[in-house]
């Protein structure tokens, strides 16, 4: 049995999204390199922190990647295994297969988060059309000045452009026969080219980071490029043009599936990724660690 990791994206951050590992020995080193970036602990910016400040760009990166680091931190996890990450979740999938510490980690992808905040200019969004071909939604955005930023399963788009761009677009897509149509809860518009300004800058601070010793057994499938990675110089620069780029996600589950995945566990926050893998591919154990009460159920399910 070969398991995978999945490393979530934004969207689904919520106040509870660390409870879990609260009294978690394992996580308190990366709850300290967060607390590092944000100015506290982490548990303390969500339980104090206003709705804009738990949606904004910056923190929800940080927030998102500390929970998968956490997660890791504290699973069972002394096997081979593959790991991936969608959007922001492949700044953790880097983290979780050793190729930076989490304290690493965490600083690149709060400089990330600046970078394309920087690039992006205030106003940009992403929304998601599902039910659409992609022959029908490409022109579509096209025509509301928007841009495919991620391709998931099922005719699962996700796009982005202006926030009132891509308000439009989604509202123009149910109209021509997409199942649903909306804007998500992600202030900035990842993966097309509103953020091209930031490739070479983080191009450039990926060369000059602090790597580790990836950690022996866990392989890193790249999302950019859809293959193995296997050091920073290979990887990197793909890492970097998918800030500007189309994600096909879609394609990265094929990869994991194709290497042997046959068990895969969502590290979260949410559930959006197990919930695509199991459409895609109904035969393979797939679940979210948001499903489980505690830590010692999601070990007793991956040691079944």
């Amino acid at each position: 049995m070969t398991l995978a990791l999945l490393c979530s994206g934004q969207g689904l951050q919520s106040r509870r999204m660390l409870d879990l590992f609260d009294d978690a020995v394992s996580a308190q080193p990366v709850f300290a390199a967060a607390a590092s970036v944000l100015g506290a602990d982490p548990r303390a910016v969500l339980a104090q922190a206003d709705e804009a400040t738990l949606h904004g760009n910056r923190t929800s990166q940080v927030f998102c990647v500390t929970r998968a680091l956490a997660a890791a931190a504290c699973l069972d996890l002394d096997r081979p295994l593959l790991v991936a990450g969608y959007s922001v979740g492949e700044m953790a999938a880097w983290g979780v297969a050793g190729f930076w510490s989490p304290q690493e980690t965490l600083r690149l992808t709060s400089i990330r988060a600046e970078l394309m905040d920087k690039a992006d200019g205030g106003g940009g969004g992403l929304g998601f059309i599902r039910g659409l071909g992609r022959k029908v939604v490409e022109p579509l955005v096209a025509d509301y000045r928007c841009a495919i930023a991620i391709i998931n399963p099922g005719q699962l788009f996700v796009v982005g452009g202006a926030r009132d761009d891509v308000a439009a677009c989604c509202s123009r897509a149910l109209i021509v026969g997409a199942a649903a149509a909306r804007p998500l809860a992600v202030n900035i518009a990842s993966h097309t080219p509103r953020l091209s300004s930031a490739v070479k800058p983080f191009e450039a601070v990926l060369s000059d980071s602090a790597p580790a010793t990836p950690i022996r057994g866990r392989t890193l499938l790249g999302a950019a490029e859809g293959a193995v990675v296997e050091r920073m110089a290979q990887g990197g620069p793909g890492l970097a043009r998918q800030l500007a780029h189309t994600v096909d996600w879609s394609a990265t589950l094929a990869a994991l599936v194709e290497r042997g995945a046959d068990r895969i566990l969502e590290l979260g926050p949410g559930g959006a990724l197990a919930d695509m893998m199991r459409g895609a591919y109904p035969s393979l154990a797939a679940r979210a660690l948001d499903d489980f009460q505690t830590l010692a159920g999601a070990i007793r399910w991956l040691a079944a």
